[in-house]
């Protein structure tokens, strides 16, 4: 397990942290990793190693064959009104 130092210079900021870590029974180091792991979520290419291309064929292969596609562009167009 990695370790790290935060030096909060902000006293309400840390105060905050506190007060979330007491309602939520956690020690304030707890608190602070729950508050990263939500701010930092995990990108699945990155977790199973899979790259973008191979992220974009799985999602390509579960469009039903012979269905037309929308050309992105357009759609953005439509939405912008352009």
């Amino acid at each position: 397990m990695g370790e790290m130092r935060i030096s909060i210079t902000d006293e309400a900021l840390l105060t905050r942290i506190s007060d979330l870590a007491r309602l939520n029974n956690r020690s304030v180091e707890e608190e602070i990793e729950v508050l990263l792991q939500a701010a930092v979520p995990v990108r699945p290419d990155t977790t199973t190693g899979e790259d973008l291309r191979a992220v974009a064929e799985r999602i390509a292969a579960m469009t039903p064959k012979g269905v037309k596609q929308t050309d992105s562009v357009e759609i953005l167009r439509e939405i912008r009104g352009n």
